[in-house]
C-alpha cells in the first residue's frame, strides 16, 4: 500500500510538472476538422472532447434547441438505444459527457488506453457523436424534464434574476437568452429542430477535437480521425454578430417574496482575444475577483456586513460576455449593498489598485496556476478554449509572465477606458422589489 501511494504521488508531481508547460500539437483531419493535441504518459488515461460552435447562439428564435440536441445524443445512435450506450461505456469505465453553452457545443470521452477498453470506448463514442437518432419517446421525456425545469425557475430569485440580467443586457443578441431556453420556445421545438442542428452544426469544417492523454503522436492522429470520419463535411457556422454597449443605466426590479435581494450589475465586458483582457482580468482579481479578500468584500463584508460574500467577475466568449457584480442581501439592506457596490466600483475606475494590491493579486494568481493544468481534464479544456477562440499555442506558456507585466497603470488606464460605472445594468429580485 505505501508503495503505492508512493507511486501516486511521484506520478501527480510528474503530471504537475508536464502539464505546467504543455506541448500543443495541432493539424487537421481530412474531412477538414481541426484537432490539438497533448501527450500525457503519467497515466494511463485519455480525454477526448469534440467541440463545435453549436452553442445556444445558434438557437435562433428557439432557444433551447443547442441544449437538447447535445441532451439527446446519448438517448440513441446507430442500432444502439440508450440503455445499450450506458452499459457500454459503463462496462470498461469510461465516462461520456455532452453539453451546451452559450458559444459551443461539447462531446466528451475519458477513458483507460488499455488497448481492449479504449477501443470499445471510442467505438461507442464515435457511434454517438457521428450517428445519433434522436428517438421521438426519448425527446418527449427530455423536452417534459426542461419544461419541469423552466418552471422550477420561477421558484428561484437567483435564477429570475440571471435570466432578466442577459436579457437586459444584450436585448435581440443571440446572448440575450439562457441556453435552457423558454417555457414558450421548448413547447415548440420538435425532433426535427434538433436533427436539423445536428446537421448543421455537428459538422467537421465546424469541429474541433481535443485529445490529452497517454496515447502516441500517431495513435492520436488515428483517433482524431476514427471519431470524425462520420461527421459530414459541411461548413463553418457563421460570424456572431458584435455586442453592443449599454448607452445608459438601466434599473430592473423584480418582486419575489423572498427574504433576500438577490443583486446583478454589470456591463458587456471582454471577449477572449481582447487586447485588454490580462489589464482587466488582474485588474478585477483586486476589485472583486479574489473572494474574502477583494475589495468589494472589504467594503460590503468586512466593514458593514451587509453580505456574506460579494463578487465580480469577467465571463469572455467569443463576443463582449458580461462583466458581472453579484450579492445577496437582507431586503431592507438592499439599496445600501447596492450603493455601496456601486462606490466601491466608482472608486477603483478612479484610483486604481495599489502597487500592493498588484503584487498580491499577481502572486495569487501566479501561484495558483499549476492547479489549473494539474490534470488531463484540465488541460483538455485550456486546448478547446485555445483552439475554438483561436488563442496562440503559447497560451498557457506565457500566462503568468503576462500576469506579471501587469502594471498598475494599465489597470487604471483600462477600467477608465472599457467600464463605465455610471452605465450599468442592475437587476433586483427580492421581496421588497416593487
Amino acid at each position: 500500500m505505501i508503495y503505492r501511494i508512493a507511486l501516486l504521488w511521484i506520478s501527480l508531481l510528474f503530471t504537475s510538472l508536464v502539464f505546467a508547460s504543455p506541448q500543443i500539437q495541432h493539424w487537421e483531419t481530412n474531412n477538414g476538422a481541426r484537432v490539438y493535441f497533448v501527450a500525457a504518459p503519467e497515466l494511463p488515461m485519455l480525454d477526448v472532447s469534440v467541440v463545435f460552435d453549436g452553442g445556444a447562439a445558434r438557437d435562433g428564435v428557439l432557444s433551447g434547441t443547442a441544449l437538447l440536441t447535445s441532451a439527446m445524443l446519448k438517448e440513441g445512435a446507430g442500432d444502439l438505444d440508450t440503455d445499450r450506450i450506458a452499459s457500454n461505456f459503463a462496462d470498461v469505465g469510461a465516462n461520456f459527457g455532452a453539453s451546451a453553452q452559450r458559444d459551443m457545443a461539447l462531446v466528451s470521452l475519458r477513458s483507460l488506453t488499455s488497448e481492449a477498453v479504449l477501443t470499445k470506448a471510442l467505438a461507442t463514442y464515435t457511434t454517438v457523436l457521428t450517428t445519433p437518432t434522436f428517438p421521438e419517446d426519448s425527446f418527449e421525456r427530455l423536452q417534459k424534464q426542461v419544461l419541469i425545469g423552466l418552471r422550477a425557475e420561477k421558484q428561484s430569485p437567483a435564477a429570475l434574476a440571471s435570466r432578466a440580467f442577459y436579457k437586459n443586457m444584450f436585448g435581440n443578441h443571440p446572448y440575450a437568452t439562457m441556453p435552457s431556453g423558454t417555457e414558450e420556445t421548448a413547447v415548440k421545438i420538435s425532433r426535427d429542430d434538433l436533427i436539423n442542428f445536428y446537421q448543421q452544426y455537428y459538422v467537421a469544417q465546424n469541429a474541433l477535437v481535443v485529445l490529452v492523454g497517454d496515447i502516441t503522436l500517431d495513435k492520436a492522429k488515428d483517433i482524431a480521425e476514427q471519431i470524425t470520419a462520420g461527421l459530414t463535411e459541411g461548413e463553418p457556422a457563421e460570424s456572431v454578430e458584435p455586442v453592443a454597449a449599454l448607452e445608459q443605466a438601466v434599473m430592473k426590479k423584480i418582486a419575489h417574496p423572498s427574504s433576500q435581494t438577490h443583486i446583478l450589475m454589470g456591463q458587456p465586458g471582454i471577449n477572449r482575444t481582447d487586447p485588454d483582457y490580462f489589464a482587466l482580468y488582474v485588474g478585477n482579481h483586486i476589485l472583486g475577483g479574489s473572494g474574502l479578500v477583494s475589495k468589494l468584500s472589504n467594503e460590503i463584508r468586512e466593514k458593514r456586513g451587509l453580505s456574506y460574500s460579494t463578487y465580480s467577475y469577467f465571463i469572455p466568449m467569443r463576443q463582449l460576455g458580461p462583466y458581472q457584480f453579484g450579492l445577496q442581501t437582507r431586503n431592507e439592506q438592499a439599496n445600501e449593498a447596492l450603493e455601496v457596490m456601486k462606490a466601491t466600483l466608482a472608486g477603483f475606475i478612479k484610483q486604481g489598485p495599489t502597487e500592493d494590491e498588484l503584487k498580491a493579486a499577481k502572486q495569487n494568481i501566479t501561484g495558483g496556476f499549476a492547479l489549473r493544468v494539474d490534470s488531463n481534464s484540465k488541460i483538455a479544456n485550456y486546448l478547446a478554449m485555445i483552439g475554438f477562440y483561436d488563442l496562440p499555442l503559447d497560451y498557457l506558456d506565457n500566462f503568468k509572465d503576462r500576469v506579471n507585466a501587469v502594471t498598475t497603470e494599465q489597470i487604471k488606464e483600462a477600467f477608465a477606458r472599457r467600464i463605465h460605472a455610471d452605465k450599468m445594468l442592475t437587476v433586483m429580485v427580492g421581496g421588497e422589489a416593487q
